[in-house]
């Protein structure tokens, strides 16, 4: 019997298409998230189910699917919406889409520390509001990056992507996360490893890399922020909740740092109005992904992995 396939939102037609050819596919007919109830009536019954970050894997939606499922495999490298603890004790296969974005995410937090440090998001507000300018020579500065510190929080691939580009632009590497990178890796970026708090007191450009755990939700505290440079620019494209919005908008608008630029937030696709009213923020929908090439490639991956552990072999990036 062929097998049931779940896509819970719309993916590119690549994908879909690997998957039709595996099994009896059913896609959601509307490209919006599924109600819990209506997500939970879609996978009964599934063979596989293709997740996006806005799903919910838990033990409630193991028990909707029922006894057959064999895998879940999400479109995303992160995986804070899933509860592995309740997938793996199922005996059910979790995978995502590692390496994929990698590239396409690097660029979008080196254009978010260009944009947050020379202030192009408001310089282009200033134009499109049509208000008057002149140039003169203090005319919207901002700051320049060379032979400035950039602090990693997590040198996983995207926070070494990010690092490569900091590099080619002049800039320091400094690093935290749980353990040190390799003496090559260190040598190429030539990075030093600081703990978390001394890099945040040290680095001009902060950007974070590291996963949402209940480690680092919050990590990113008022306190945190206080120790930060005054000069200093805060830049966020893992996920949202690693930071406290409600202290970042607090520390931005009484300048307890200089600037911060935002891709994830805390309660998508809400933004705390406190940061919509600020000029020193850049702030962007959810982007870091988001190129034709690299939204094919993360599918396509997901739709590999699915297909793999259907025909009983190991999936191309198997996280549990």
């Amino acid at each position: 019997m062929s097998s049931r396939i779940v896509v819970t939102r719309t993916i590119p037609e690549p994908a879909l298409d690997l998957l039709r050819e595996a099994g009896d596919l059913w896609l959601n007919p509307e490209d919006r998230a599924l109600t819990r109830d209506e997500l939970f009536e879609a996978i009964a019954g599934a063979d596989a189910v293709v997740t996006l970050l806005h799903d919910r894997v838990d033990g409630a939606f193991l028990d909707a699917a029922g006894p057959a499922l064999q895998v879940v495999a999400n479109v995303a490298v992160g995986f804070d919406n899933v509860d592995v603890e309740a997938v793996r004790s199922r005996g059910v296969r979790f995978t995502n889409t590692p390496g994929v974005l990698t590239d396409a995410t690097a660029d979008i937090a080196f254009a978010l520390i260009l944009m947050a440090t020379r202030r192009l998001s408001e310089g282009e507000r200033l134009i499109r509001s049509q208000a008057p300018w002149n140039w003169n020579m203090a005319f919207m500065l901002g700051t320049g990056l060379q032979g400035k510190t950039l602090g990693i929080v997590g040198l996983g691939q995207i926070g070494i992507a990010t690092a490569r580009r900091a590099r080619a632009f002049g800039m320091q590497i400094a690093y935290t996360g749980r353990r040190r990178a390799s003496p090559e890796l260190e040598s190429e970026l030539e990075a030093r490893f600081q703990p978390l708090d001394e890099l945040l007191a040290t680095a001009d450009v902060v950007s974070l890399h590291c996963p949402l755990s209940d480690e680092t939700r919050h990590l990113v505290t008022a306190e945190r922020l206080a120790a930060m440079k005054p000069t200093a620019f805060l830049v966020n494209t893992t996920r949202g909740p690693v930071i406290d919005e409600a202290a970042l908008a607090e520390a931005l608008r009484e300048g307890v740092i200089a600037g911060a630029g935002l891709d994830v937030f805390e309660r998508e696709p809400e933004v705390h109005p406190a940061l919509i009213e600020l000029d020193n923020v850049v702030l962007i929908p959810h982007l870091g992904s988001a190129t034709v090439e690299t939204r094919t490639a993360m599918a396509v991956l997901a739709a590999e992995n699915a297909i793999a552990v259907l025909e009983g072999r190991e999936p191309p990036t198997p996280f549990v």
